[in-house]
């Protein structure tokens, strides 16, 4: 008996040292934390405090009247307009092609898949000029949208497929990863049982899916509400027609007398963004929990 009791705390011996090998100083994990808030607090929350410090620099009073202008409310239901637009369109389109990447094996996936990150890796004022080239005036098809009278460029369908083509990825990428993991086992058990293709979709996939897609839809929706590049090269800035509340800000900030504003509309861009997180934050915490509850 004596025999593997010393074996034993033998083992638990050697075992300890080595774990102690593999853990940081405390200094070095100290040190990590301090270089990490420093971090955030110079890049990411000191400029938003300044945003909504500026904004509110001269008045309360200031800070609503800077609202009042109707050029300001204009941009803000343009930039309402373009995200009721291309969100939903981008989540038809995230779903189909998770769907597509994640559920089949074809030639031409790993295509279909770099194209999709497409976006990410193209300049949005590149992507806004691809527009410019194809619909403008001088472009390929600006010649006959111009004897139609149709326009695309310097109004608001040039804007909305602008946000489209930079806010497609979001949806997409969240989904692709998440319905990989899942398999296709459900869906097969389902069409088993005599499930019809869309019972099966909106009963089994979409449950399963569902906290990706609202996360995916989330930064969509932040991402076309607070895009510049590309909407700038498309819009044309005319004031009260296609300015949306990005290009307002700018045009704010380089007018005088209009800084306050400037910092007004920026800050309403601000708390958006916080409202995003905010909402990624409770997603998340959801999702842990609907996990734990069906793992008891």
């Amino acid at each position: 008996m004596a025999g593997p009791a010393t074996s034993l705390a033998q083992r638990a011996q050697t075992f300890v040292p080595s774990r102690r090998a593999v853990v940081e100083p405390a200094w070095v994990r100290r040190s990590l934390i301090a270089i990490a808030v420093l971090f955030m607090f110079v890049f990411l929350i000191l400029p938003l405090f300044a945003v909504f410090a500026e904004a509110f620099g001269q008045g309360v009073s200031v800070y609503f009247n800077s609202f009042q202008d109707p050029n300001m409310w204009a941009a803000i239901r343009l930039t309402l307009l373009v995200a009721l637009i291309a969100v939903p369109l981008n989540t038809i389109f995230g779903i189909a092609a998770a769907w597509c990447l994640a559920k089949y094996q074809f030639p031409g996936r790993s295509l279909l898949l770099t194209l999709v990150d497409l976006p990410f890796a193209v300049s949005p004022v590149i992507s806004g000029l691809i527009y410019v080239l194809i619909f403008g005036r001088q472009g390929w098809l600006g010649p006959w949208l111009f004897d139609h009278d149709i326009r695309i460029i310097f109004a608001v369908p040039g804007i909305a497929l602008a946000t489209v083509f930079v806010t497609f990825p979001f949806v997409a990428r969240e989904l692709i990863p998440l319905m990989e993991s899942q398999g296709n086992d459900e869906e097969f058990a389902a069409l088993t049982l005599g499930a019809s293709g869309w019972q099966t979709f909106w009963r089994v996939t979409v449950p399963n899916i569902k906290w990706g897609l609202f996360y995916g839809v989330i930064l969509c929706n932040a991402r076309a509400m607070g895009e510049f590049g590309a909407v700038s090269v498309v819009s044309g800035h005319f004031a009260g027609k296609t300015m949306t509340l990005p290009l307002q800000i700018e045009l704010l900030y380089q007018s005088p007398g209009t800084y306050a504003a400037a910092f007004a509309g920026a800050s309403l861009l601000s708390m958006l963004a916080l409202i995003t997180m905010a909402l990624k934050n409770f997603i998340e915490w959801r999702h842990a929990r609907a996990n734990t509850e069906e793992a008891v």
